[in-house]
Parts: structure tokens; sequence; C-alpha cells
């Protein structure tokens, strides 16, 4: 089942906090992905500084919610400017503004974008290095002030405290684009422990208060801070090099998820080589807060989600930041799929190597309808999107994890893993654009790539496939030869697709090059065919029904994620135009319904959904488990219990249903007046 984030942020996560686009999810579920935020829509705006460094000293007093900070700002002009303009949350505010001089400086706060304009005094030429001193305090407590609607990114709070990079805590600019270097000093009361990059050590101050002191010195992300009521780091056995940083609540999990990361971590290790530390601190966020941050030595991870047992994805793409996103940056807002495709496709790959090939060909088949959900740009003009609309989080993480796909199709396995190497190697603490990734790839693959980036990145839209062919049987018992031809819809499209001939005897594979609108192909074989399947592995990014299906239920999703159960309603109706026997589709609007407790309609729905064609197999399990719900809710003790039974002899415990089912056996359901 699909999770992922992507972010953020991975994935950043967020409403993003959609982002993953689960349609193997019995339950709506919502993570986050790489927080990567522009201030505005259009064009990407050049960037008019780049921040090289900084020197930060923070209090934080969760008592009252307050962040009192002093940050020295080294940044280089690149062009002459008058003004400077940098990120700041709009919780916060300036008290003193100096020069390199210690010269006080005026500001103006634009809280409509959550920056600060400073006005200079004199231009500062293009190529000039200078450094400017803010000082400043506020009260963050969640959402209300976020530089992204309705998500916690800062909260100073008990028993946890997050200022994630995206919370803009400290001045800045150019998120996940402009890399840093960063000297931090962060002082809290002593009960709290502190998590961020590069850790130096601690000391005690008056007051009951303690110093964490931070250092991280090669240009990167190091802009995010946990502290909390945490218990002493908690490591497994025979792995020293992954701490696990929890309260008291997720305690007994946490064990478990540092064997699990051990796992992802090595795994990612033998594919891409040496991250930039071999050090892993995984630290509890709150539960209202995103699924899942990432910075340099960090995988921060929901509460709830430590201690769920399907968690594995969303934890491998977080930890695949360490190298993308971390190593390696997007130049641009336009390169972001690198990262965030690449971070998704990691997860993928261990899913792949952890699971195996049919698991790993489900989520491709996922990924795919999160591809094709919003194709309307192409993804190197994709920075002019808004960063957290479903439109850009699909094509960055989605499309860009099928770009990486397809290209290991092209080029194979040992090829592909020989590229991302050399990605990695060649950009180590540098930003990345797509033109480097055509370079590499061609590179190492010594193939002509030009077309395929053409179609992938500078266009939109998938071939739909079709065929036809003509078998005729050769002389003296030597077998069969078949002749026909792909056709399908994008006269520009040129890419070997796979051919899969079931024949009477054996099943055998063909790589053929297709190229435009129809493409000839002779196979011989010694058993007669009997079917001839294009692509049947998924290596492609391709239109089918099926997918059409899933895009449609996919949008439903994300409607829903956005409040709009209307709008939902109509995507489902469309998966059901598409496919009226569709269990998923059917299933989802049992969701909705019972969300507006339209009970009997809900009940219609998910009866639907079990006579519908079982795909995904959850379906079954589940929509029994909502029957019963349903049941419970209306007074009708003895079927609900009758619908939990048939939910258990099903055997499928996809996210704990037989779990949750045997649970409600024992007590009922009951829903809450405020349970929307």
């Amino acid at each position: 089942m699909l999770t992922a984030v992507p972010f953020i942020f991975l994935r950043i996560f967020a409403s993003m906090r959609s982002l993953s686009l689960i349609l193997r999810a019995p339950v709506a579920t919502l993570f986050t992905v790489c927080l990567l935020v522009a201030p505005a829509l259009g064009a990407p705006a050049r960037p008019q500084l780049q921040i090289t460094g900084y020197v930060i000293n923070a209090d934080l007093d969760p008592a009252v919610n307050r962040l009192t900070a002093t940050a020295a700002v080294t940044f280089t002009a690149l062009d002459d400017l008058t003004s400077a303009t940098f990120e700041l949350n709009n919780g916060l505010q300036i008290s003193k503004l100096t020069d390199a001089s210690n010269k006080p400086l005026q500001s103006d706060r634009l809280s409509n974008n959550s920056t600060v304009r400073v006005t200079l005094p004199a231009t500062l030429p293009k190529g000039t290095s200078t450094t400017f001193t803010f000082e400043y305090a506020g009260a963050l407590t969640g959402a209300d002030t976020s530089p992204v609607e309705g998500i916690k990114l800062a909260a100073v709070a008990d028993p946890i405290s997050i200022l994630l990079y995206a919370g803009r805590w400290f001045p800045m600019t150019g998120l996940f684009t402009n890399r840093f270097t960063a000297e931090m000093h962060i002082r809290v009361p002593s009960a709290d422990r502190v998590v961020g990059s590069g850790a130096v050590g601690q000391k005690s101050l008056p007051g009951n208060r303690t110093e964490y002191s931070f250092s991280w010195t090669k240009p990167g992300f190091p802009g995010t801070i946990v502290a909390g009521q945490f218990l002493e780091p908690i490591t497994a056995p025979g792995i020293n090099n992954i701490r696990v940083y929890v309260t008291e609540a997720h305690k007994p999990a946490a064990i478990e998820f540092a064997q699990t990361a051990a796992k992802e971590f090595e795994f990612m290790t033998t594919t891409f080589g040496q991250p930039e530390s071999t050090r892993i601190n995984i630290v509890e966020l709150p539960d209202d807060s995103v699924s899942a941050a990432w910075g340099p030595e960090i995988a921060a991870i929901g509460g709830r989600r430590i201690s769920d047992h399907n968690s594995q994805r969303l934890l491998a793409n977080t930890l695949a930041h360490q190298w993308w996103g971390s190593e390696v940056s997007p130049a641009t807002l336009n390169d972001a799929w690198i990262t965030n495709g690449m971070s998704r496709y990691a997860e993928l790959m261990y899913l792949e190597d952890s699971s195996g090939k049919t698991a790993f060909q489900s989520a491709v088949t996922d990924v795919s309808a999160g591809a094709l959900a919003y194709d309307t740009e192409p993804l190197t003009t994709i920075g002019r999107l808004d960063p957290f609309s479903p439109q850009f989080q699909s094509m960055t993480l989605e499309k860009g994890a099928m770009v990486f796909h397809m290209l290991r199709w092209e080029m194979g396995d040992e090829v592909f893993q020989k590229f991302l190497r050399g990605l990695l190697s060649q950009y180590t603490d540098k930003s990345i654009r797509s033109s480097n990734v055509e370079t590499v790839a061609e590179a190492q693959s010594q193939l002509q790539l030009a077309p395929f980036f053409a179609q992938w990145l500078d266009g939109t839209g998938a071939p739909a496939f079709t065929n036809k062919y003509t078998v005729f049987r050769l002389g003296n018992n030597k077998g069969f030869r078949t002749i026909g031809s792909i056709s399908q819809d994008l006269d520009l499209f040129r890419m070997p697709v796979e051919l899969r001939i079931e024949t009477d005897g054996k099943t055998e594979s063909r790589r053929v090059d297709v190229s435009g609108t129809d493409s000839q192909f002779s196979v011989e074989t010694f058993g007669r065919p009997r079917r001839i399947s294009i692509d049947p592995q998924n290596w492609l990014l391709k239109s089918t029904p099926d997918l059409a299906v899933r895009v449609a239920v996919l949008r439903g999703q994300q409607q829903v994620a956005q409040g709009d159960l209307t709008a939902a309603l109509i995507e489902y109706q469309k998966a059901l135009d598409s496919n009226k026997n569709s269990s998923l589709a059917s299933y989802r609007i049992g969701e909705i319904f019972f969300m507006q407790r339209n009970y009997q309609s809900a009940a219609n729905a998910f009866r639907d959904a079990l006579r519908g064609d079982g795909d995904p197999k959850w379906v079954e399990v589940w929509s029994h488990i909502e029957l019963g719900r349903i049941f419970d809710v209306t007074g009708q003790r003895d079927r609900a219990v009758n619908e939990y039974r048939l939910a258990v002899q099903t055997n499928d415990n996809t996210q704990g249903a037989v779990n949750e089912a045997r649970a409600l056996m024992q007590n009922p359901y009951k829903r809450e007046r405020t349970d929307n």
C-alpha cells in the first residue's frame, strides 16, 4: 500500500498531508511529502541572495509557547541589492536588526507571505557577502502562524516542541534549494532533550536549563530542531548508529522501529553509497503535525506512526532523503521531481527488496495513477505551481518516481545503480538540475536519451497501447512466426517496450523498440502464441482503463483530504463510470456516506464493494468491518457481530483489519458526536 512520503518534508510532507495519495489503504490516510515551498504562484522568482551560513542562539520556553532567538545570517548578493527579503514565521517579531558593522537596519513585515523585507542604507553590490543579525521572539503554538496554511510546522510546547525547517523559525530563503551551514545553540528546560543536525554537546545552565549545541559544516539543510520530554535515546541490540527519541507512550515500539530503520538504511547505503553521515536520529513528532520530516541525520516521524506496524514505507521514504534532498538537492522548484521522485522510488526499491516483485509492481501501479492524476504541466515547468497543491505533489513525487522507474528499464539494473551513484558522487553537497540528470544518465548508460527526457520531462500524457498481430506456422515443424504492430497515440513517443508471448509451451518475452504511433514487430516461437501482452511488468507509464479508475479514486481522496465531499463523490462516480464493478470506487463512496451519517446509502455502497471485482483485496475485509460499524450505530448488535466475524474469516489483516474486527466483536463501535 502506498505510503510516503512521499518529506518532506519528505516526500515536504503536508497537505500535503495527502501527498502519498494512497489507493491501497482502507482508511483515507494522509502523509507528508517533501516540503518544497514557494511563497507565491507563477514562474519561480530568480533568487536575489544566497544564504551561506547561520549562527543561531535560541531559547525555548514550552510553558508559555515562546521562542526567543538571535540569528547571524551570512549571505551573498546575487544581484545589486537595495533591499533584501527573508522568510520568517508570522508568529515571530523582530526586536533588533543590525548589519555587519552593528548598525541598525529597518525592516517591514509582510504577513501575507511570511516574509520580512530589509531596506538597505546603500546598494549592496552583486557578489558581495555580508552578515545581518536578527533578534526576534514570539509565541509559536501551531498552524495559526504557519507559512503553510493549516499545517503545524513550528510550535514550542509540552511535551514536544518542533522547529521544522519549513516552519521558517529563523530568517531564510529558497526553501530546499538554498544550501547553508549552521551552528546552533538551543536552550531548553533540563527535562527536555534536543535533536538536531551535527550534535556537538550539551551543558547545564543556571535556572534548571540545558544548552544543546549543533554544528553542520557541509552546505545543506540543517534547519530542523525537535525538543521534548524524550526518554534516554533507545538503540536496538547491535545497532549503534540509529537512536530513537520517543516519549514514554511510544517506548514499546522503539526497538522494533530502530531495527526496521537499520534494515532500510543498510539497503540504501548498499544501493546509493555512503551518506554524508552514518548516524540517524529517529525522533517523535506530535501527531497533530506532519507525519514525517527530515534533516541531516534526522528522521522525524509522527508518534502514532512509530507505533504503527505499517509505517515501513513512510520511514523508508524519510530515510531516503539523507541522499535525495540532503546530499543532493534541487536547484529550483522545476527540479524538485529529482529528489521527491527518487525518494519515492527509493521507497519502492526497498519494498521490492523486502517484500518481492508482486508488492513492488502493485505499488508501481498506484504510483502510475498518481503520476497521471494531474499530468497537464511538464515536469520542467512545475515550479510555477503552488508546491503544496495536489498537482505539484503528484507530479514531483509520483511522476518523478516513474521517470526513474522507466530509466531503470532503459538502462538495466546494474547500469541504473551506477547512474544513481554517479549523480550523488558528482553533486554531493550541491544543487542538481534536470539537465544534469540527463547528462549523467547518458554518460553512464552510453544511450542516447534525449528523446526519453523530451517525452517525460518536457511533455505530458502517457501512451495508450494496442496491438494487432497475425500468426503464421513455419514449415518443417520449426514453430510459429507472429507478425504484428504496436500502436499508441503519441506521435513523438520512442522507447523500448516489453512483449510477453504466452504460447502452448512456455511464456517468452521480447524487447521491441517502439517509435511513433505504429511500430512493427516479428517474433518467432516454437509454441503457438495464445496471448500477447504489452508491458506486462508495468515498466512504462501508460494509460489503461484500470488506471482511469484509480486516477478518479485518487482525485476523490484528495478532495476528501480538502474537505470537499461533494467533489469527492463526483470523482468516485467517474471511477464507476469507467468500471461499474470497481470495488475500490464503491468502498470509497461508502466512506463518504458514512462520514455524512447516511447509513443506508453507506451500507448499500459497501455491499456493492463486496459484489464488485474484488480489487484491491483488502476491500472485502474492511467492507465487512464498515458494515458492522453501521449495524452497531443503528442498534443491530447481532448483525454487527456477524459482519465482524466475516471480516475475521477473510484472514486479511491489512492495516490491522482482523485485529480491529476482533476488538469490535468484544466492544461495540460507538461514534462520537463530534466524529465527522
